[in-house]
Order: C-alpha cells, then sequence, then structure tokens
C-alpha cells in the first residue's frame, strides 16, 4: 500500500534539520536558495550532498555553471532562511543587503561571514531522485569556520534554534 505524500510529509517535518544557504553565480546574477536536505558525503576525497528540487531554477543554475557556496546558518539568519525559500525571490545580493558576506574564492558565489561554515564547492554531479535532485558537490575551500555560534535548525515547519526556541530575528 503505497505512502499517503501527507502523511510522509508530515513524518518527515518531525526531523529536525540543520538550515543552509545555497548560493551559484552565473554570469546574469546571484541565485540562491535555502537547503536543509545537506548531508556529509565522504572525507576524502570531501564530499556533501544536496537535495534541490527537480527542475527548479537553482539546480538549473547550479548544473549550467558547475559550482556554489553552501554557509551554514547560524540561528540569528531566520529571516534570511524565509527571504531564500519564498517563491519569486529577487537576487541574492538584493536579499542580503543588511547582511554582511563575501565571494568564496573558487566559485565566486555568495558565503556568508557570520555564517558557521561556509564550503566552496564544484558540482561533480546530480543525481535524480523522484521529485528532487541530489547535487552531489566536492569541497574544494572552506572561506568561513566559526568554531561556536548556535545553528539554524528547521523543525516542524518553523525555523528554531538547537533548543527547540523560535530562532533569532536578525
Amino acid at each position: 500500500m503505497p505512502v499517503d505524500p501527507a502523511t510522509f510529509a508530515e513524518a518527515l517535518r518531525q526531523y529536525a534539520a540543520g538550515v543552509c544557504l545555497l548560493t551559484v553565480r552565473d554570469d546574469i546574477d546571484d541565485v540562491g536558495t535555502t537547503v536543509s536536505s545537506v548531508m556529509s558525503v565522504s572525507a576524502q576525497p570531501p564530499l556533501v550532498a544536496v537535495g534541490l528540487a527537480a527542475g527548479g531554477y537553482p539546480a538549473e543554475v547550479l548544473e549550467e555553471v558547475g559550482s556554489c557556496g553552501l554557509t551554514v546558518l547560524a540561528a540569528e539568519h531566520a529571516i534570511v532562511a524565509s527571504r531564500f525559500s519564498s517563491a519569486g525571490r529577487p537576487s541574492a545580493r538584493h536579499l542580503l543587503e543588511s547582511v554582511p558576506w563575501r565571494r568564496a574564492e573558487g566559485s565566486e558565489a555568495i558565503v556568508l561571514e557570520g555564517g558557521l561554515a561556509a564550503l566552496d564547492c564544484r558540482l561533480e554531479r546530480l543525481v535524480e531522485a523522484g521529485d528532487h535532485v541530489l547535487a552531489l558537490l566536492e569541497v574544494t575551500g572552506v572561506p568561513v569556520l566559526a568554531r561556536g555560534g548556535a545553528p539554524l535548525v528547521r523543525l516542524r515547519g518553523r525555523y528554531v534554534d538547537a533548543a527547540g526556541e523560535p530562532a533569532g530575528r536578525a
């Protein structure tokens, strides 16, 4: 008997996940999206996997450009995460007007200076996975490493801190 999609989604909402910002710089603009399906794959070579909506613009641009930045968001980045999870969002630079950021050396993608960590990545390949794709990314640099701070977490459809309390609104 197939699992009801609504029941499946509700079950996975019970799983707390860290929140990252994936950004890609192409010839025209900067594209970004909030992601919570990120996992470490390998230490040697350093690989991570990120889930993206199949056919979505971020996945399309990442495939075309072949590199990206991935920032692990801190609890105070709840507003940033919300901005980048909204449909029809403008350029990443416009959504980050009051947030300190810089460009990663290899990908030239935006990474947040106040993030807990940031990874500069090269796309190894995209793997089809139902209505999503898994982007397998080789980590080529770590431009930000904060060695502390509270992570932003997604739980039951809300952004919270590590204690499960509503995350800061900075």
